[in-house]
């Protein structure tokens, strides 16, 4: 049936397998405002479930505090929780966390007019159910392949994975004998990953102050 001027257009709703290009995905999605989190990878939607507590909330939750407060303490970085991310013509991913350098301190990834991320943030964080999930798979390649140093909390195995690009490829952080990952792009920026997965959270932030202290901020290990 042809429409007429009085009738109007109706845009269609995302769903889940949905092919699109990016331009499609950003106006259904804009046409939803209910909708909370959907990401497009390798031109693939997907819809987010309801969020669980301890399997997703609560490792959010303790993440995005580490990296707010270290964000607080470094001038010239900037975090966000599950922001946008327009990576490149095909994948606009939203994921749980995001700590990037600012673009007037040298960061590869800059702001839209419209106030979107645009290119990659430097760290990309995610909270992933078991090693099955997207996260460490097609979404895995997609970060890697735009330059992104990767952190996936994988809650029902009880496991960390920070990724670091040598050489093109994704290589491991190692955890060292005291239970630390330490970034190779944020100085002072260490993850007491033992610690945190034992929820022994003070015992974690002892951790987290001695690699502030290297940002040469002494009042931070007074405490």
């Amino acid at each position: 049936m042809v429409k007429t001027p009085s009738q109007p257009l109706t845009i269609p709703l995302l769903e889940n397998g949905d092919r699109l290009n990016r331009y499609e995905f950003e106006r259904r999605y804009d046409a939803m405002s209910s909708l909370k989190k959907a990401e497009l990878i390798e031109r693939i939607v997907y819809l987010a479930a309801g969020v669980r507590f301890k399997s997703h909330s609560q490792p959010h939750a303790q993440l995005i505090t580490w990296l707010v407060n270290y964000e607080a303490m470094t001038p010239g970085v900037a975090v966000g929780d599950a922001p946008t991310v327009r990576l490149d013509m095909d994948n606009e991913p939203q994921p749980d966390a995001v700590l990037l350098i600012l673009p007037e301190a040298g960061g590869q990834a800059s702001l839209s007019e419209d106030d979107y991320i645009e290119g990659a943030p430097e760290l990309m964080v995610e909270i992933a159910a078991s090693s099955v999930a997207i996260d460490l798979h097609t979404k895995k390649q997609v970060y890697r392949r735009n330059g992104v140093e990767y952190i996936v909390w994988q809650a029902l195995e009880q496991k960390i994975s920070w990724f670091y690009l040598d050489r093109g490829e994704y290589v491991e952080l190692p955890v060292d004998a005291d239970g630390i990952i330490r970034s190779h792009i944020f100085p002072g920026l260490w993850l007491a990953v033992t610690s945190v997965l034992a929820g022994n959270m003070k015992h974690y932030w002892q951790f987290y102050k001695r690699g502030c202290s290297l940002l040469n901020m002494p009042h931070l290990s007074k405490n």
